[in-house]
């Protein structure tokens, strides 16, 4: 068995016993009253934990109870905390000497969300990614990789939740090689556009497949300075994978859509589209949200998902935009359990995607206004300045 699937334990098995069900589920997909159920079992203990906890959540339940997520449950509560306050507060739920992980949402300047992780928290977000890679068949312990990061090479003070996650799904295939984008510098980090095309060629070369993971602008930008060399396309080894995440924060003018996108990487890099992938998360909200072979994100059975107008924060109808509100019950150190985050998005039924799973779906649309904060991938996107 892969390491991040053992068993994990909640702090307290008694307050969080259908949390530890809930989180105990294996099945990455599962749906249907039971587990609805479930769900809203574990709401209420998790409430419960924060409202002892922390005194922030305990006035917050105070406050006359809002319009649930119509999908947590009834009678459930989901107080509203906007993923932005977590880059002016620090809120715990665990004494200090309890927190496990620390980890930074932001680069190098600007507000950073400041999260703390217990052990079980981050663990158990760590074991949701695991079987997330397992359901798809991505877990390969015999089959060794070459890796392309798209994110921030390691430095000791580094605490980027993008950079963590990033060499953490290095875990589930052994590295042959792997390449870092981000170069560190020993002031900062640099984009290194060539060394990712030297990389592309000489694992094109290899016999094993490829990973890529991270910022998806910056393999669009490694394409794109490709093709303007005059370099052929290149035909990476079969099983080869794309994963992405972070958006194209700073670089919005130059985003190109999804399909254009997943063609790009198919026409200079031989990678068939159902295998380049997306995914969505947050340091606030660490539940994984990885796109289908549809690029569909399906909600996993550990959260869900709701969307909420962006003038009154009521909960909107499958398929109208608005602000993005995520809950699951699994974290235990910080009460953000249910959070709303600064992306635009739009909620759909699963049986609207042609994929065999039947759990709700989201698009993301974008960010929702302009704000002078900053996540990883406005800090990454500075980086690109005079890559045009």
């Amino acid at each position: 068995m892969n390491p991040h699937l053992a068993p994990v334990a909640v702090p307290d098995p008694t307050a969080l016993a259908h949390v530890q069900r809930l989180c105990d589920l294996a099945e990455p997909y599962t749906a249907g009253s039971g587990t609805d159920e479930l769900f809203a079992a574990a709401m209420a203990e998790t409430n419960a934990w924060h409202a002892d906890r922390s005194p922030f959540f305990a006035a917050l339940l105070q406050e006359p109870p809002g319009a649930p997520a119509p999908t947590v449950g009834e009678g459930i509560r989901t107080p509203l905390v906007p993923a932005v306050f977590f880059k002016r507060h620090e809120v715990l739920s665990v004494p200090r000497d309890e927190v496990f992980l620390h980890l930074t949402s932001s680069g190098t300047t600007g507000q950073k969300s400041q999260m703390f992780f217990d052990e079980w928290t981050i663990r158990s977000a760590q074991r949701m990614v695991a079987r997330i890679f397992d359901h798809y068949g991505w877990i390969t312990p015999d089959q060794p990789v070459n890796y392309l990061l798209y994110s921030y090479e390691p430095a000791p003070s580094l605490k980027l939740g993008t950079s963590f996650t990033d060499n953490y799904l290095c875990d589930f295939a052994p590295a042959r090689h792997t390449t870092h984008a981000l170069r560190h510098t020993g002031s900062g980090h640099e984009f290194d556009v060539h060394g990712c095309i030297a990389a592309l060629q000489r694992y094109a070369e290899d016999t094993v497949p490829v990973r890529i993971l991270g910022f998806p602008a910056f393999l669009h930008f490694t394409l794109e300075r490709m093709r303007a060399m005059g370099l052929p396309p290149l035909q990476l080894p079969e099983g080869s994978l794309v994963l992405l995440g972070g958006g194209w924060k700073g670089h919005a003018d130059r985003q190109i859509g999804k399909d254009d996108f997943c063609a790009e990487v198919t026409e200079r890099l031989g990678i068939p589209g159902e295998r380049v992938r997306d995914t969505f998360g947050s340091v606030e909200h660490c539940v994984p949200y990885v796109e289908c072979a549809h690029h569909r994100l399906h909600v996993p059975v550990w959260s869900r998902a709701a969307v909420r107008d962006t003038g009154t924060l009521s909960p909107l109808p499958y398929g109208e935009r608005g602000f993005l509100h995520l809950v699951s019950p699994y974290i235990t150190s910080v009460p953000a359990q249910s959070v709303v985050m600064g992306d635009l998005a739009s909620l759909h039924p699963g049986e609207e995607c042609p994929c065999p799973l039947s759990t709700d779906w989201f698009t993301v649309h974008g960010r929702a206004g302009v704000s002078r904060n900053r996540s990883c991938a406005v800090a990454a996107a500075e980086l690109m300045k005079g890559m045009s």
